[in-house]
């Protein structure tokens, strides 16, 4: 199993690990990692593994391997792939993953203004997308205002570990309605937003930043009917245009 850092601190850009096997797809599995493999609408983490002699090792995708206790570093086509055993440096895109954080988070911000059942979700550079099992029709103006609310006020975000039989007993912290929290990885994490979890608190293995200013000016740009009771809203950064 590849010990992995992100769960524990988001901010880690780089960490020295170790390759314990190079799978046939070109996926380095390392004793650990700090690259965020795809899962739960966000992406992969891109990057670069730096050998003992200080050529790169360009890294194209993170994905998981047969089962989520393996994770893939998938080698650029044109690297060369690293030997079993050998140590490494490894060095995230930073500035591709805070963005990922920021979207995140702004995704979670946005499941507290529109409390209905997730359906799809998809984590982005610049724009992400939530579908929800919804019928109302609301304002991506005043959904927008909402949101900027919960920016400005600097929420603290934090983890908070809990068992499965706990989540089992806590049904209603799950929001997604067709994706449940992996298990057999021991503990579940909640991603909790406020002080004592009074903004949101919910499941999650992805990365978001520390305090909800962090996430900057974002707005809704555009809300889609995608069914009688389906309703995908589209979060941007920026301010919204006038």
């Amino acid at each position: 199993m590849t010990e992995t850092l992100f769960r524990q601190d988001a901010y880690l850009s780089a960490c020295e690990a170790h390759v314990i096997d190079v799978d046939p797809r070109r996926g380095v599995i390392l004793d650990k990692t700090c690259f965020y493999a795809t899962s739960g609408g966000q992406p992969g983490d891109i990057g670069f593994l730096e050998r003992e002699d200080g050529s790169k090792i360009e890294i194209s995708d993170t994905i998981h391997g047969e089962t989520k206790d393996i994770i893939l570093h998938i080698v650029a086509d044109g690297s060369a792939l690293p030997e079993k055993g050998e140590k490494l440096v490894l060095h995230i895109d930073w500035q591709r993953r805070y963005k990922l954080m920021r979207m995140h988070t702004a995704c979670h911000l946005l499941s507290v203004i529109c409390p209905f059942p997730i359906t799809g979700a998809r984590v982005g550079e610049d724009e992400s997308r939530i579908d929800f099992d919804m019928s109302e029709t609301v304002d991506k103006v005043e959904t927008t205002k909402q949101m900027m609310n919960l920016v400005k006020e600097n929420h603290t975000i934090f983890n908070q570990w809990i068992t499965e039989a706990e989540l089992d007993a806590n049904p209603t912290l799950v929001k997604s309605k067709n994706v449940r929290p992996p298990r057999g990885l021991g503990d579940i994490r909640l991603v909790c937003i406020g002080e004592d979890s009074a903004i949101d608190s919910q499941p999650c293995g992805g990365t978001h930043v520390a305090e909800t200013q962090e996430v900057g000016d974002i707005h809704i740009g555009k809300i889609e009917k995608k069914g009688r009771e389906n309703r995908r809203f589209r979060i941007r950064f920026g301010k919204i245009p006038n």
